[in-house]
């Protein structure tokens, strides 16, 4: 017997829809603002242990205190807002006590100059730009071309998913310190005659080199993570997701991420390609990993036969028995189709996300799950 799929039921919440002249709006926008700019004079401050050297060598810092400078007048503006709406004061109020904080420590006026690097940092700076980035355009686009139109924007959950998002960013460092250690004893492996040859291919295909061999890694550990009962355990916490949107894909197990990382840094530490292929294929798995999370109705045409998108995915992310253990790949449908794990039925969408035994609803209950119980 055939599965009847089913749509997907998605409740209205009009208590947490963002609409004009409720403060919402301005006292979500106030407090953001607020608390980005109180970071971001942080790092100005002390650089050395709230950035990350490689970020840092990317942007032009005295560039950035502009934007600095307009996200504290606009914490401010929107602040003011909540008290002329006399709705959502309080969160107006926390936006603009930040933001007074933030120029009482000097604001977007900090001398910038040298830094020293130190051995550990929190990435800060890529915390800042992540967020700022990742919210204007995939909430836009969200919105533009939604899977799931009713939807909120602050759906069940959201904030321990942003809290996820903030942890991990806030790890960049110490995540790329071990993963470099970790690639570091695959020293007996590296080829200087198959280095060259990588770097001579042309830089598209490149690319599509370390998409392919990374994909390979990835496929595997995410397969043994699922059918590990123990490392299940801990790949479950990103499963536990029951509404898919761009930070969704942020929630993951500290263990895992750790893991993973230093994984995928084997095939581009064995195939060293050029910086600028590099820089690209970085680029396009951060990008791609938010997309195939979100909650975004975008046909993809082709594509989808070419790349793993939204609806691929989530169909990874279904509670739902034809879905189960499904989907792995994380850059292309390639080695899903190879290894009999493919799941693509192209009418339809799941109905149900989740894990089928419900996780702990709390960071630290999610943290400690793995190491409870069988």
């Amino acid at each position: 017997m055939s599965y009847q799929y089913q749509q997907r039921q998605v409740t209205p919440r009009t208590e947490k829809m963002f609409v004009v002249g409720q403060g919402r709006i301005s006292g979500y926008l106030s407090m953001f603002l607020g608390g980005l700019s109180l970071l971001a004079v942080l790092a100005y401050l002390y650089p050395s242990y709230l950035t990350t050297p490689e970020l840092r060598a990317a942007y032009n810092a005295e560039s950035l205190q502009h934007l600095l400078k307009y996200a504290m007048y606009f914490s401010l503006f929107f602040g003011v807002m909540t008290f002329a709406l006399n709705k959502r004061k309080r969160m107006g109020a926390t936006g603009i006590s930040l933001t007074l904080i933030s120029f009482a420590l000097g604001g977007y006026m900090i001398p910038v100059g040298p830094v020293d690097p130190a051995p550990l940092s929190l990435g800060v700076d890529w915390l800042i730009l992540a967020f700022l980035g990742s919210t204007i355009v995939f909430t836009t686009l969200e919105k533009l071309f939604p899977k799931y139109k009713e939807q909120v924007i602050l759906r069940e959950e959201w904030g321990l998913d942003f809290f996820y998002f903030c942890f991990n960013h806030l790890l960049i460092s110490v995540i790329l310190l071990v993963a470099n250690f970790f690639v570091s004893h695959f020293n007996w492996a590296v080829s200087a005659d198959l280095q060259s040859f990588i770097q001579s291919i042309p830089l598209w295909g490149q690319v599509v080199l370390i998409i392919i061999c990374a994909d390979f890694v990835l496929y595997w550990e995410h397969r043994i993570f699922h059918e590990l009962p123990k490392l299940w355990r801990i790949h479950a916490v990103h499963h536990s997701v029951e509404c898919m949107d761009w930070l969704a894909g942020s929630r993951g197990h500290v263990v895992q991420v750790f893991i993973e990382r230093s994984l995928v840094m084997i095939p581009l530490y064995l195939l060293a390609p050029s910086k600028e292929a590099l820089d690209l294929y970085v680029t396009f798995a951060a990008l791609q990993a938010i997309i195939i999370h979100s909650n975004l109705g975008i046909p993809f045409g082709p594509i989808k036969y070419l790349l793993v998108t939204p609806q691929y995915h989530h169909w990874h992310h279904s509670s739902e028995k034809p879905a189960l253990d499904t989907n792995y790949s994380a850059h292309t449908p390639l080695f899903d189709r190879l290894f009999g794990t493919y799941h693509m039925p192209t009418q339809h969408w799941p109905a149900h996300y989740g894990t089928t035994s419900r996780l702990p609803r709390t960071f630290i209950g999610q943290l400690l799950y793995p190491f409870k119980g069988k």
